[in-house]
């Protein structure tokens, strides 16, 4: 009696039936991260507008960051630019600006006006600004100085009049009249807006992807913007999709795999190969996604992600190293095998780790901390570490149970019984 209730007591759970949950669930939940992230493009809610306080210009366009906006009239025959910018303050002591870059979309080298309250005052008080590269570097504050280009005319108001004050989300407007170069239609224009004033000195700007990406190329003719943010965004996008996908779900899953397949002794070495090619894939697309963060590197100069850099260089040489060390597998006989298993089993482990906590750096960066992505991610992500519990205990209680057999086995408790009664005791647990 003792021993066929020992024979019979079923698993905690039966570790294939929990795989094929586990499948089932994330082939479903892959394709919802894919399609939710795919729509991660932000719908600029800023709408512009080609009339101020004052006047009314011929055109206008959105710009791609800060709710700012632009418009302007240009009179051809005397290449002379009328236009006004809008945007917004983030600080009762604050600073909001614009310029013109004369050579390239970037703020080093860019004559701006920038708009603040006077610290005796309190009124708004417009001045001209030089951003050369020791201000951008914080070597030196920004000191007013003349623009060396043809400003004709400048000044900046409230919206609401003398009777409006500066306060976090205040909207105000900066005309400038400027005389451009013949035949120059192509102007590159560079935004920003600060939280203080040091006396007549702003300080630097926050540096949030919003705040970095505030440059646009007009075409001043056509009305159309002609800069690369839209092809910039759109490889964040993919890089952001892909790295996900590989670092942050698949090397995950095959990391299970090898872990809780392995010991499912009906699959023989289906493990294997299912754990090497989940890895291999991730590697695959996680280099794709790699390869596009250089590349967005090198789109974006001024632009520095140091920790998410150094994560994105560390999972991507774990990861290979990973992926190479196949190629030098000893047998299961060799003697280095042993040396070979920690190896693998710290890499591995490591890879998966720093990717994980990558994925969720790349979330920060491209300002979607709570976004429904990183809900889905989360959710996915806590599957995930459900199921590697679950399993986890499936395998300490099947091992627990086995090592108790073992030892009852041992103390002859089982082998007790002769080898006809143990036939017939095996033929009735098989009936």
């Amino acid at each position: 009696m003792f021993k066929n209730q020992l024979v019979l007591s079923p698993p905690f759970f039966p570790p294939d039936h929990l795989f094929s949950l586990f499948r089932q669930h994330y082939s479903t939940m892959l394709l919802s991260i894919l399609l939710l992230t795919l729509n991660l493009h932000l719908v600029f809610s800023s709408h512009c507008t080609t009339t101020s306080n004052t006047k009314t210009f011929e055109k206008c366009m959105s710009l791609p960051s800060q709710d700012a906006s632009l418009a302007w009239t240009f009179h051809a025959h005397n290449s002379t630019l009328d236009l006004v910018f809008f945007g917004t303050f983030i600080s009762p002591s604050g600073w909001v600006g614009f310029g013109i870059n004369p050579t390239s979309p970037e703020m080093t080298g860019t004559r701006a006006l920038i708009a603040f309250p006077d610290p005796n005052s309190g009124q708004i008080v417009l001045l001209p600004y030089i951003l050369d590269p020791t201000v951008k570097l914080q070597k030196n504050p920004l000191l007013s100085q003349p623009l060396d280009i043809h400003l004709l005319t400048s000044s900046a108001a409230l919206y609401g009049g003398r009777m409006a004050t500066v306060h976090d989300g205040a909207n105000i407007q900066i005309h400038a009249t400027i005389k451009l170069t013949q035949n120059k239609t192509l102007i590159n224009f560079v935004w920003n807006r600060g939280l203080y004033v040091q006396g007549y000195s702003p300080t630097i700007h926050p540096t949030t992807e919003n705040d970095l990406s505030s440059t646009s190329t007009v075409n001043i003719l056509s009305g159309f913007a002609s800069n690369g943010h839209e092809t910039a965004y759109t490889l964040k996008i993919i890089h952001g999709i892909l790295n996900a996908i590989s670092w942050g779900i698949l090397l995950p899953i095959g990391a299970i795999t090898a872990r809780y397949l392995r010991h499912i002794q009906s699959l023989g070495p289906v493990w294997f190969y299912a754990h090497a090619g989940i890895q291999l894939f991730g590697i695959f697309i996680g280099t794709v996604g790699f390869a596009i963060g250089i590349r967005l590197g090198q789109l974006s100069p001024g632009k520095v992600y140091g920790l998410h850099r150094k994560l994105g260089f560390a999972v991507f040489c774990l990861g290979w190293l990973q992926t190479l060390a196949l190629l030098f597998r000893p047998k299961t006989t060799h003697k280095f095998r042993r040396y070979w298993k920690s190896y693998h089993h710290f890499v591995g482990y490591a890879c998966v780790v720093i990717g994980v906590v990558n994925v969720f750096q790349g979330f920060e960066i491209m300002g979607e901390g709570r976004s429904l992505a990183k809900l889905v991610y989360c959710l996915g992500l806590s599957t995930l570490v459900g199921v590697c519990i679950a399993l986890e205990v499936n395998s300490w209680v099947i091992f627990c149970r086995k090592s108790k057999e073992d030892k009852l086995r041992r103390e002859g408790f089982i082998s007790g019984c002769s080898d006809k009664a143990s036939d017939s005791s095996r033929g009735k647990i098989i009936s």
